[in-house]
């Protein structure tokens, strides 16, 4: 499944994407396109709406999917997991 998402900087997004990904669905098939702000993940089709949520929890949300005043959380968060992923390295 393919889902494309805001706020995605680097490769520290990427690598906190992908880590949480991988362990709240026990895969470890998880693919960031930084550049297109394209996440896969080899989960069934059902569990979209899951992993879009999971995703704005850490502040990527599917695109388009927050304006206003949740846009601006989202990005706050983002910032933050994308420092946490820096550090993970």
């Amino acid at each position: 499944m393919e889902i494309i998402v805001e706020n995605i900087k680097c490769g520290g997004c990427a690598g906190t994407i992908t880590k949480k990904l991988n362990a709240t669905f026990n895969t470890d098939s998880t693919d960031i396109n930084v550049e297109q702000g394209i996440v896969t993940i080899a989960v069934d089709d059902s569990k979209r709406d899951e992993v879009a949520k999971t995703l704005l929890s850490i502040g990527y949300p599917e695109t388009d999917t927050v304006q206003g005043l949740g846009s601006v959380k989202a990005k706050a968060k983002s910032f933050v997991s994308c420092a946490i992923g820096k550090m993970d390295k």
